[in-house]
């Protein structure tokens, strides 16, 4: 658990920083919610501030924090790739939040569990195509928080998602503990993934411990921890990832000046005016518009009347 301490007024006062903008590749601890991390990072002075993708407080790893203009690229960081867990899973209970944090609901004998039934569990994720997903979590019904009715007792409508599991891997297996690690789509549930093991194998189980090795495009060997931040705020400024790092699968196209100011009035730009040769009939082909190597926006190359044309998505300068 995390035993970091909030920050006083006077370290508040001390530890102010201009807004930046880029993505932090923070390690998470375990204990603090997502948001708390990044109430310690407003206290720097990051006040426009996002994420791409929260961690439960128990979950430790990489979170994605995105600061400035970068808080605009939260759903395309999350859509463009995957993400990779390592965890650990008990046998024999379940719980109200199918991890260690919620009560217990009931306890079964796991006993008659061997190894390679759980390797054989562990890998048929690889076929789920969706997941239930877990009464107490951040989903909304009716507009409210799945957790929130729960606490208060109410129904909760099952609800499921869609998935794709690309590696499930069993890494070490002392029961009633298994060690995993799995690669997965934007959104996966792992409480979910526990879970179903339990009911598979037929006596429970719960996601006792949870790391994000990475979110796409960053590792965890990239991170800086959140101890670190607060003994020395001044680290950010050389932590901060530009938004191009950020965007490793986009094409890069330079834009001049007079094709930045048509881009910011929220008018395409003909690809053949930029030298663009690709053919035509090539459509919704994505790439990040620089200016003198600063991120402008977001497009899509398009095809309209008057040929193929780049089409803004999301604009990434400062607004007046």
């Amino acid at each position: 658990m995390s035993t970091l301490a909030p920050l006083t007024s006077d370290a508040k006062r001390h530890n102010i920083l201009p807004q930046l903008n880029g993505v932090i590749v923070l390690n998470k601890p375990s204990g603090p919610s997502s948001a708390r991390c990044l109430t310690m990072l407003k206290h720097m002075g990051q006040k426009k501030i996002g994420h791409a993708g929260t961690l439960d407080p128990m979950a430790s790893g990489v979170l994605l924090v995105l600061l400035g203009q970068a808080t605009k690229l939260s759903g395309h960081l999350m859509a463009d790739g995957g993400k990779v867990y390592s965890g650990v899973i008990r046998l024999g209970m379940t719980t109200t939040t199918w991890d260690t944090e919620g009560e217990v609901t009931s306890k079964s004998a796991w006993e008659h569990v061997c190894t390679e039934d759980v390797c054989h569990a562990i890998a048929a994720w690889c076929e789920l195509s969706e997941q239930p997903v877990p009464p107490y979590s951040a989903a909304k019904q009716q507009g409210q928080p799945l957790y929130r009715l729960a606490r208060k007792g109410m129904v909760v409508t099952p609800r499921f998602k869609s998935l794709k599991i690309s590696r499930a891997d069993t890494l070490d297996v002392r029961l009633p503990y298994v060690r995993f690690r799995v690669a997965c789509s934007s959104g996966t549930y792992v409480r979910s993934l526990a879970h179903s093991l339990g009911m598979r194998l037929g006596c429970g189980a719960v996601l006792t411990e949870l790391t994000r090795e990475y979110s796409h495009p960053f590792g965890l060997d990239e991170a800086c921890t959140l101890s670190e931040i607060v003994a020395e705020p001044s680290i950010l400024v050389s932590r901060v990832r530009s938004i191009d790092e950020a965007l490793p699968r986009w094409n890069k196209v330079a834009v001049s000046h007079d094709e930045a100011r048509r881009l910011r009035h929220g008018m395409s730009i003909s690809c053949h005016a930029m030298g663009d040769s690709k053919p035509s009939a090539v459509d919704e082909d994505c790439a990040l518009l620089l200016d003198e190597g600063k991120p402008l926006a977001l497009a899509r190359r398009e095809n309209t009347p008057a040929g193929p044309c780049w089409t803004i998505i999301r604009g990434l300068w400062s607004q007046p």
